[in-house]
């Protein structure tokens, strides 16, 4: 896992990579989120072709395919995120109980969406992960976990790493993983949310972790959250 570079947001708005092997795919996308004031950079058809552009166009968001030929949607993901740090992957994928969408959240996606997606919704999650929240639903997120976490998950005493925590970000990160917003964090704990953000910012630096989806994946790895209700 790699942390991510500080993020500069411009008025502009989010500059996107739309990579997928349907090239009707690619154009419905591209205009959806230009109706929308979204500038679309460029687009690829396979994984080789997403990291090359990502490369060279520093996109602030990446929509990525899964499957793809040449090169998959998760090496493609892995190289992007390892050379362009800045950057925000969205995997884009037609079954949300997907195995490579679990993994790709592991790798540093900031979430996933299905293709059947309604515009909105697109152009939603774009600007959202853009701002540097994580686009994960906790009911997918829950039935991702109980279908490919390790079973039964390990103790959080087994885990180094959680020992750097303080015992308030143990809490925070234990409530991010429930799927709790920095608001509900900052009633939860009855903190504001500038307290609560600077917490979360400490976890994420502290862990290595890019943002809260993988701080959710590492939550229930550890045993901090449980699957289930």
């Amino acid at each position: 896992m790699t942390a991510a570079e500080p993020r500069v947001l411009t008025a502009a708005g989010p500059r996107v990579l739309i990579a997928d092997d349907q090239a009707l795919v690619r154009a419905g996308f591209r205009l959806i989120l230009t109706v929308r004031g979204i500038e679309v950079v460029g687009e690829a058809a396979d994984g080789a072709e997403a990291v090359a552009a990502a490369r060279r166009l520093r996109p602030d968001v990446v929509l990525m395919d899964i499957r793809m030929p040449t090169m998959d949607g998760l090496e493609a993901a892995r190289l992007t995120l390892e050379h362009v740090p800045e950057c925000r992957v969205i995997m884009l994928t037609t079954f949300d109980l997907d195995r490579y969408v679990y993994t790709a959240l592991r790798l540093g996606a900031s979430g996933f969406l299905l293709k059947d997606v309604t515009p909105e919704h697109l152009a939603a999650a774009v600007r959202l992960v853009n701002t540097g929240d994580a686009l994960l639903a906790p009911s997918i997120t829950r039935r991702l976990v109980e279908r490919f976490a390790p079973d039964p998950p390990p103790s959080p005493s087994a885990h180094p790493a959680l020992s750097a925590l303080t015992p308030r970000e143990l809490e925070v990160l234990t409530l991010m993983g429930r799927g709790l917003s920095n608001t509900e964090l900052a009633r939860e704990l009855t903190l504001s949310e500038a307290t609560v953000k600077t917490h979360a910012a400490r976890i994420f630096m502290k862990l290595n972790l890019r943002d809260r989806a993988q701080a959710v994946v590492v939550a229930y790895e550890t045993g901090l959250v449980s699957p289930g209700p």
